[in-house]
């Protein structure tokens, strides 16, 4: 068994799939011609989004993340933690935390996405 992908629920699949690409660099690996599920290209685990609109249709109860506390995060390894931070907020990403070095050796930074989402942009734990 493998993890294949996770899916996160979004009103604007399209934008959203644009956002990433634009902040982070991942590739669009599929957009559904109805414009309600998309894929990006993020290595073996895909990084998926579907409307709040098709799951409603599936009879599926979803709900946008509290914008004010986080249940969860995602997290991408970049080489130049301050390089990606930047780049991520000159696409359109909010500014949680700058840069900082972590007593276990691993530089951090955070921003949410437009869906309100928690990204960590970190370098590999030292």
């Amino acid at each position: 068994m493998k993890l294949k992908y996770t899916i996160l629920y979004v009103e604007n699949v399209e934008a959203t799939l644009s956002f990433y690409h634009a902040a982070f660099g991942f590739n669009i690996q599929m957009l559904h011609e109805g414009g309600d599920y998309g894929e990006l290209a993020t290595g073996n685990t895909t990084l998926s989004f579907s409307s709040f609109a098709l799951m409603k249709s599936l009879n599926k109860a979803v709900q946008a993340p509290d914008k004010d506390a986080a249940c969860f995060e995602i997290a991408f390894e970049a080489e130049d933690v301050q390089q990606a931070l930047d780049k991520a907020v000159s696409a359109g990403a909010i500014l949680i935390q700058p840069v900082k070095e972590e007593p276990w050796g691993q530089t951090t930074s955070y921003v949410k996405d437009p869906n309100d989402f928690l990204i960590e942009i970190c370098s590999a734990v030292g």
